[in-house]
C-alpha cells in the first residue's frame, strides 16, 4: 500500500489477504456483563455517607472506586458506568489519567492542568500543584460534574483533584484502596460472568464456532479466568484461524507449563503466531509516547511505509491486541495491561541500539509533521510553500484545518514524546528539533495565551537539556521564554529571576540579543514591582548596548521604556528628555506611528508636569502625526484627551467639539474608545522569543 497524505478523515480500506474474520472485528465501545457490579455502584451513588449519618456536611464529592488488576475491565466499566449516569451531571463528564504508560506517576498539576482544560479555562502556565488544585476546586465550585480519574497510582493524586462540593461525583479506576479518603467503598473487580465472557469470544470467533461446542467455549473462559485482555487476544487467535476449534485452544493453554499470569500466557501464544513484521510493530509499539499511536508513529517506529503500518494496526485491533481510539482519525492506543509484555519482548528480542534508532526514526517523523503542521499555516510566505511541497505526499496535510485537527487529537502524545526524548539522555539534538517545531506548531495554530501552560513545560525541558550538554545560548533563551510566562501570570520575582539567570547566560554565550533582551526584561520586571529607579537602570544599560550595535529602532523603543519608567517615578523632566529622544529616533527611522504615539506620552508628562499649555500643543501635533498614520483610534484617543485638557483651561465649548470629533472618529473605525494609555505607558517584559535560539534547531 501506498504511502498517503496524513488522514484525518475516515479510515480507508486496508489491504487485502486478510481473513475475513479479522476483517470485521468488534468495536471497542461495545460493553458485556458487569451487571452487578454496576447496580451496586449506581446504588452507592445515592447511599447515605457516613458524614450525612453524623449529620454533618459531606467534605468533598462522592468517591466510587473501582479497584483490580490491569486487564480486567476496570476502565470499560468506569466508562460505561459514567455513560449511564451522565445525563445526571449537566455540566459534563471530565476525565484525566493518572499514571503513565509504564505506571509512572502523573503529577497533579498536569492532570489539573488536564482538567481545567477540559473545562474550557485557562491554565495557569508555570503554576505549581497547590494553585492548580486550588484553581480546579474553585472552577467545579458551581459545577455539578463527573471526574473519570483512570489509573489512579495512590490517594494522594484523587485527593488533590477532588471536588469540595458534595454535587459532583467522582470516578476513580485504581490497583487498590484509596486509603486516606473517606467514605469510599470499592468495587473489586474479578473475571466475567461465564455468559459474558463467552459473549466476548462470540465477538470475535462468530456465533456457530461456539453454538457447536458450547462448553469448550465455557472451559476457554474458565482457562482465561473470564479476563477480557485474556479472553480479547484468546478470540483473536481463534478470529485468525477459522477452520480451529475452540477447544484445542484451551487445550493449548491448558497445557502451557508456565504457571504465570494467564494474560502472559494468552499473549506468548498470539504473539508467537504473528507474522515477523507485525510482531516487530506490535513490540516496539511500547516506545509509543503516552501510548497513543497513530501510522506515522508506528511507520517511524519500524521504518516501514505509512499504509503498510495501518494495515498492521487495524489487524492487530482485529487480533485485540490494541483498541482504536475514539478520535476524527486514526488513533490507537495499547492496552496498559499489555505494556510490560510488550516492553520485554522488545527488549528481548531487539538490540539496545535497534531499539534506540526505532526511537530517533519515530522522533524524526514527528518533526517533520510537525514542520509540515506549522508551514501551512503560512499561506503568505512563498518559501514556506515551497519547503511544504518539498516533503513527501505521506507528510503534507490537505488543509490548515486538518492540520490543526491533528495537532489537538496529537497534543497528548506529542507532550509525551518531548518528555520521554528528553529523559532518554541520548537523543538530545532530535530533542531539540522536536521542541522547537512544536513550539511554533502549537502557537501558530492556537496562539500563545491558550497553549501557555504547555510552552512552559516545553521551555523547562529545554532547559533540563541546555544544562546538561552546557549550551548558554539556549539556556538563555529558555530561561527568557519562562521568564515572560512566569511575568504574564503574576509571578514577577520569579521572572525577575530567570531574566537575571539569563542574562549570564547570554554573557557566557556572548549572544548580544539574549543579553540585550534580558537586560531589558529585568528593568521591565523592576517597573512591575515599582522600582521604577531600577527599571530605568537597566533600560539604560539595555540602551546603551543597542546604541553601540547601532540598532535605531530599538534603541528609541528604549528611549521611550526609560521614559515611562521615570514617569512613573515622577521624575518629569528626565521623563520628557528621553521621550524627546525617542521621538527623534522615531523621526531619522520615518517611523510616523512611533513619531505620534511618542508625542501623545510627551503631552501626558507635560500634563502631568503642570504644564497644560505646553501639553494641549504638543497633543495637538500629534494629532497632526496620527492623521498621517492613519491611526483612527490614537487619533479619537488625543481627541479625547485634548478636551480633557480644555476643560481644565476653561475653554468648554471647544472640549465639546473635540468630543465630537472623537465620536465620530470612532464611529466610522466601529471600536470602542480607548481613554487610557496608548501603549508606550503599560509595562512591558521584552518581546516574544518561542523560537528555541541555536544553531544546531534549525528547520
Amino acid at each position: 500500500m501506498a504511502d498517503q497524505a496524513v488522514d484525518t478523515g475516515g479510515a480507508p480500506a486496508s489491504g487485502t489477504g486478510r481473513p475475513p474474520a479479522v476483517e470485521a472485528a468488534p468495536t471497542d465501545s461495545q460493553f458485556l456483563g458487569r451487571a452487578r457490579e454496576l447496580k451496586e455502584l449506581r446504588a452507592d451513588i445515592d447511599r447515605a455517607g457516613l458524614n450525612t449519618l453524623a449529620g454533618r456536611k459531606a467534605p468533598h464529592a462522592r468517591v466510587l472506586l473501582i479497584a483490580g488488576r490491569p486487564g480486567f475491565g476496570r476502565t470499560a466499566l468506569a466508562e460505561e458506568l459514567v455513560r449511564q449516569i451522565a445525563h445526571g451531571y449537566p455540566d459534563g463528564v471530565l476525565r484525566a489519567r493518572l499514571a503513565e504508560p509504564d505506571g509512572t506517576r502523573v503529577p497533579v498539576e498536569r492532570a489539573a492542568g488536564h482538567l481545567l482544560g477540559g473545562l474550557g479555562l485557562p491554565v495557569p502556565a508555570g503554576a505549581d500543584e497547590d494553585d492548580l488544585s486550588e484553581a480546579l476546586r474553585e472552577a467545579l465550585a458551581d459545577r455539578r460534574v463527573v471526574l473519570l480519574l483512570d489509573d489512579a497510582v495512590d490517594a494522594e493524586q484523587v485527593d488533590a483533584l477532588l471536588p469540595d462540593t458534595p454535587d459532583s461525583l467522582v470516578v476513580a479506576v485504581s490497583g487498590g484502596p484509596l486509603t486516606g479518603i473517606s467514605d469510599v467503598r470499592p468495587c473489586t473487580l474479578g473475571g466475567l460472568d461465564t455468559k459474558s465472557a463467552v459473549a466476548l469470544l462470540e465477538r470475535f470467533t462468530g456465533s456457530v464456532r461456539v453454538t457447536v461446542d458450547p462448553r469448550s467455549a465455557e472451559i476457554l473462559a474458565e482457562v482465561c479466568a473470564a479476563q477480557p485482555a485474556a479472553l480479547r487476544l484468546a478470540g483473536g487467535w481463534l478470529a485468525a484461524r477459522p477452520t480451529v476449534a475452540v477447544s484445542d485452544l484451551a487445550k493449548q493453554l491448558r497445557a502451557e507449563d508456565d504457571e504465570g499470569p494467564v494474560l502472559a500466557r494468552v499473549f506468548r501464544l498470539s504473539y508467537a503466531a504473528l507474522p515477523g513484521t507485525a510482531a516487530r510493530i506490535l513490540r516496539l509499539l511500547s516506545l509509543a509516547p503516552a501510548g497513543l499511536v497513530d501510522p506515522h508513529i508506528a511507520s517511524g517506529l519500524a521504518g516501514c511505509s505509512v499504509g503498510a503500518a495501518r494495515t498492521s494496526l487495524d489487524d492487530l485491533v482485529a487480533l485485540g491486541f490494541l483498541h482504536r481510539a475514539d478520535s476524527a482519525m486514526p488513533q490507537y492506543e495499547v492496552p496498559g495491561c499489555l505494556q510490560p509484555l510488550l516492553r520485554a519482548a522488545a527488549e528481548s528480542q531487539e538490540k539496545p541500539g535497534e531499539l534506540q534508532l526505532a526511537r530517533a526514526r519515530m522522533l524524526e517523523r514527528t518533526v517533520r509533521l510537525l514542520q509540515s503542521c506549522r508551514a501551512i499555516t503560512e499561506t503568505d510566505s512563498p518559501l514556506a510553500r515551497e519547503k511544504l511541497l518539498e516533503m513527501p505526499k505521506a507528510l503534507r496535510f490537505p488543509s490548515p484545518r486538518a492540520a490543526e485537527e491533528w495537532l489537538r487529537v496529537r497534543r497528548p502524545a506529542l507532550l509525551a514524546a518531548a518528555r520521554l526524548a528528553v529523559a532518554d539522555g541520548q537523543l538530545d539534538t532530535l530533542a531539540r528539533r522536536l521542541m522547537s517545531q512544536l513550539v511554533r506548531a502549537l502557537v501558530a495554530h492556537f496562539g500563545t495565551q491558550a497553549v501557555a501552560a504547555d510552552l512552559y513545560g516545553v521551555h523547562r525541558l529545554v532547559l533540563d537539556v541546555a544544562e546538561r550538554r552546557d549550551l548558554p545560548r539556549e539556556k538563555a533563551a529558555a530561561l527568557l521564554n519562562l521568564g515572560d510566562l512566569d511575568a504574564r501570570t503574576g509571578r514577577t520575582k520569579a521572572a525577575l529571576a530567570r531574566y537575571r539567570a539569563a542574562l549570564d547566560a547570554g554573557r557566557q554565550a556572548n549572544d548580544p540579543y539574549a543579553t540585550g533582551r534580558a537586560m531589558e526584561s529585568v528593568g521591565g520586571a523592576h517597573q512591575e514591582l515599582e522600582d521604577y529607579e531600577r527599571a530605568a537602570d537597566w533600560y539604560g544599560r539595555a540602551l546603551a548596548q543597542r546604541l553601540a550595535r547601532d540598532e535605531r529602532e530599538d534603541a528609541a523603543r528604549l528611549y521611550g521604556r526609560i521614559a515611562t519608567a521615570y514617569t512613573y517615578a515622577g521624575r518629569y523632566g528626565e521623563a520628557l528628555r528621553n521621550w524627546s529622544s525617542a521621538l527623534t529616533g522615531h523621526r531619522r527611522l520615518g517611523d510616523v506611528g512611533a513619531q505620534a504615539r511618542a508625542l501623545s506620552e510627551m503631552a501626558r508628562v507635560q500634563e502631568y508636569a503642570g504644564r497644560p499649555e505646553e501639553a494641549l500643543s504638543t497633543c495637538q501635533e500629534a494629532v497632526e502625526w496620527a492623521r498621517r498614520a492613519g491611526d483612527v483610534r490614537l487619533q479619537a484617543a488625543l481627541q479625547i484627551r485634548l478636551a480633557d485638557t480644555l476643560e481644565r483651561l476653561g475653554d468648554p465649548a471647544a472640549a465639546r467639539l473635540h468630543r465630537t470629533v472623537a465620536e465620530r472618529l470612532l464611529d466610522d473605525e466601529n471600536t470602542p474608545p480607548e481613554t487610557g494609555g496608548t501603549g508606550e505607558t503599560e509595562p512591558e517584559h521584552g518581546p516574544n522569543a518561542y523560537e528555541i535560539r541555536s544553531a544546531s534547531a534549525k528547520d
